[in-house]
């Protein structure tokens, strides 16, 4: 089912500091829109009180609503309606509600725009000094259990920019068990409150940000860029044949023993196997 005429759905970029960021495109959009699909009525209500935008119509998508919402908001749009979707800061859909939202609207064959607008990802990125040709953002990761192990190990290995967010009351943590994953010596950038009067950006080692943390009380939200991991050192047969020879000599088959030492060094299970056949012979 598509939409009627006139009716759209707009994703609308919105400051994530400073107000002055919002465009004259995005400003026209909110302008437009007959309904504000939003986090937090309060805040966007602020928002377009502070440009003299008249209230609209609210559809309260947060986290908890989204999925109960995205009927309603369809069902709007395919009546005609110009609705707008923003998040509290930044671009709706990026560690933001808004995701969902988007995949069931082009399922019921609705044309999704976008206004773009501010984005802490990008901004932190381009400051940080690390190289941008390639990255990649994990936005927040889990915060406990095997989910959160396996996400640090997958960091420690990464080789291109990483981008993450950060609560500050997590922070000094989740410093800590990077500095474990990935060496104390890594590169890291830290930036809060972007855009802002008290903007600020750290560059540091691992180890350096964890000092700093346990003397400055974290405030503020935090983007984390991290330094892609140096390329693996290639592993030459003789070191493979070593770790092999210790995986039998503990009892393990030749399937068990490859398996193991094809995983801890990152290379093919049959390379690994043919060596520990020859060891056999």
């Amino acid at each position: 089912m598509s939409a009627s005429s006139g009716g759209r759905l707009v994703l609308v970029g919105t400051p994530i500091g400073n107000l002055g960021d919002l465009s004259p495109r995005a400003l026209e959009t909110l302008g437009e829109a007959t309904v504000v699909a939003c986090e937090d009525t309060r805040r966007t209500g602020r928002l377009l009180s502070h440009f003299g935008i008249a209230s609209p119509t609210y559809i309260v998508v947060n986290e908890h609503t989204e999925g109960d919402a995205v009927e309603r908001v369809l069902r709007h749009v395919q009546n005609g309606d110009v609705v707008v979707l923003v998040s509290d800061a930044g671009m709706p859909g990026v560690s933001d509600p808004g995701e969902f939202l988007v995949a069931q609207a082009i399922a019921a064959g609705i044309t999704v725009e976008v206004v773009p607008g501010p984005s802490a990802v990008l901004h932190a990125l381009v400051a940080s000094g690390l190289t941008t040709s390639r990255f990649v953002f994990e936005g927040f990761i889990p915060r406990k259990g095997a989910e959160r192990t396996r996400r640090l190990r997958e960091l420690s290995t990464e080789l291109r920019t990483t981008v993450l967010f950060e609560a500050p009351h997590r922070l000094e943590r989740t410093l800590h068990d990077l500095a474990d994953a990935c060496g104390g010596e890594r590169q890291i950038v830290l930036a809060r409150e972007l855009t802002k009067l008290h903007e600020e950006i750290w560059r540091g080692s691992l180890d350096e940000v964890v000092a700093r943390c346990a003397e400055v009380d974290p405030r503020g939200e935090y983007v984390l860029v991290l330094e892609g991991a140096p390329p693996a050192a290639e592993v030459d047969d003789a070191q493979i044949a070593t770790a092999v020879a210790d995986g039998l000599a503990r009892g393990l088959s030749k399937r068990d023993a490859s398996a193991e030492v094809a995983e801890a060094f990152n290379v093919a299970r049959n390379r690994v196997y043919d060596i520990a056949i020859a060891l056999k012979s």
